[in-house]
């Protein structure tokens, strides 16, 4: 067989090809497992720096902070539950409104108007102490309001 510098070219590009499409994959995968490994708290502050019936926005981390009357916390994800625009907090009523579409969500996260047709995520609240942290790589699912979603300290 009689290799050509055409062919020869062919076959270059394609083993090099070839070898860097390897390491593209095995870096993606290897990255996504040390992502989906490591646990991200975000510390957020002693319980007695947030007063209640007040929320507090945490956007670099994508969620907001959430105290309730009673004392208990929750902590929202930014993302509305339609197509995933960032929601504001609405001042007058504790809840949340999406600017995209006009969803609006109570102090809970329930949806109040559509086209959202579910509440807002939250993520898991951990208290070492008197200091509160949020796992923000396990956001929640939700289809309603639980009381036992409420973090106390």
């Amino acid at each position: 067989m009689k290799l050509n510098r055409r062919k020869f070219i062919k076959r270059l590009v394609i083993a090099i090809a070839s070898v860097e499409a390897f390491f593209l994959v095995r870096h993606g995968i290897t990255k996504k497992t040390a992502v989906i490994n490591k646990e991200s708290l975000v510390f957020v502050g002693e319980e007695s720096k947030f007063f209640k019936n007040n929320t507090y926005p945490f956007l670099s981390d994508q969620f907001y902070l959430k105290r309730f009357d009673d004392g208990g916390f929750m902590a929202f994800s930014v993302k509305c539950t339609h197509l995933g625009c960032v929601v504001n907090i609405n001042t007058k009523t504790g809840g949340f409104n999406c600017p995209c579409h006009a969803s609006r969500f109570d102090s809970y996260g329930n949806v109040l108007s559509a086209p959202a047709a579910r509440p807002l995520d939250i993520f898991p609240i951990v208290v070492k102490g008197k200091e509160l942290y949020v796992n923000t790589q396990k956001a929640i699912i939700r289809q309603s309001f639980d009381q036992k979603q409420i973090t106390y300290v």
